[in-house]
């Protein structure tokens, strides 16, 4: 369990995210809207996730290429993510080894076209990647971008 400094409120870890995040819309106010720049801190990313958690953000990020390919990679928070064309993101993975949580999750943001009625799932619990997790990621994407 990550220790909480009173005098922030906020643990290590959330500090680490907060200046992680901090240093990466610094990156990408100097890159701009440019993908190669995009992708490589997403690949970067990738690279540097244990076994489990770089096996679903391979194949989230196979997904979005192929079904969204209008979704600029992007780091968010340090996790790998995609954005819409207003550099806002729609998905993301949060890896289960960074936050020390028992799996890891595909996120989608507000702007995700996922609504249906009056409540919907945003947030998705991954363990494996397998066939039926692709399709059912791929359909979630597809109609996300919608």
């Amino acid at each position: 369990m990550a220790t909480t400094d009173t005098s922030s409120g906020l643990s290590k870890d959330e500090r680490d995210a907060v200046k992680q995040r901090a240093k990466e819309l610094r990156e990408q106010e100097k890159a701009g809207k440019n993908r190669a720049a995009g992708d490589k801190a997403v690949r970067d990313a990738i690279d540097e996730m244990e076994p489990d958690d770089k096996a679903l953000a391979e194949g989230l990020y196979k997904v979005v290429t192929e079904v969204a390919p209008d979704l600029m990679p992007k780091t968010y928070y340090g996790m790998p993510g995609f954005a819409n064309a207003e550099g806002k993101i729609v998905v993301f993975i949060q890896a289960a080894k960074k936050f020390k949580t028992r799996y890891a999750t595909i996120g989608f943001e507000d702007r995700a076209a996922l609504d249906d009625g009056d409540i919907w799932g945003v947030g998705f619990a991954v363990r494996n990647w397998t066939p039926a997790v692709e399709q059912k990621v791929t359909e979630l994407v597809r109609k996300a971008v919608s």
